[in-house]
């Protein structure tokens, strides 16, 4: 019995058929650090953008006050509100004659605290949550 696949379109009928491939061996690293590394890197993202979102609303809020906004709208009070909650009270820390200047100095301090609050935090997270860098690691083999 001629063992020939005369189904395929591209053979001729008199050509050998090709050898069958042999068995695909794929190895990987098993790194059992790796689940804990991607929530790391997910709890840190989250700290990123709530810290960088607060430093963002004082700096709108610092802009809407150097551009004389009216402070009646209704965007700008929802950002005054949310820029004196997330202020840490530095507003009234610097004793200038216009208030402009002491919004911008007061808020922009409380600004950067945010983005050096964030730096800090992920760093403590990265330090004492991932472990260090010599373990053991293990191969899995698969064949299909």
């Amino acid at each position: 019995m001629d063992e020939r696949d005369r189904t395929r379109m591209d053979l001729h009928p008199m050509d050998e058929p090709e050898p069958l491939a042999p068995m695909v061996q794929d190895e990987e690293v098993v790194d059992p650090r790796a689940r804990r590394a991607r929530t790391v890197r997910k709890v840190c993202a989250v700290i990123n953008v709530v810290c960088g979102l607060f430093a963002v609303m004082l700096g709108l809020h610092i802009l809407l006050v150097l551009a004389n906004a009216n402070p009646n709208n209704g965007f700008a009070s929802f950002v005054d509100s949310f820029a004196s909650a997330v202020s840490f009270g530095l507003r009234s820390l610097f004793t200038a004659d216009s208030e402009k200047l002491r919004i911008f100095l007061g808020e922009g301090v409380a600004a950067i605290a945010w983005l050096l609050i964030a730096t800090a935090l992920n760093y403590l997270i990265r330090q004492f949550a991932l472990p260090g860098p010599r373990t053991a690691m293990r191969y899995r083999r698969t064949v299909r």
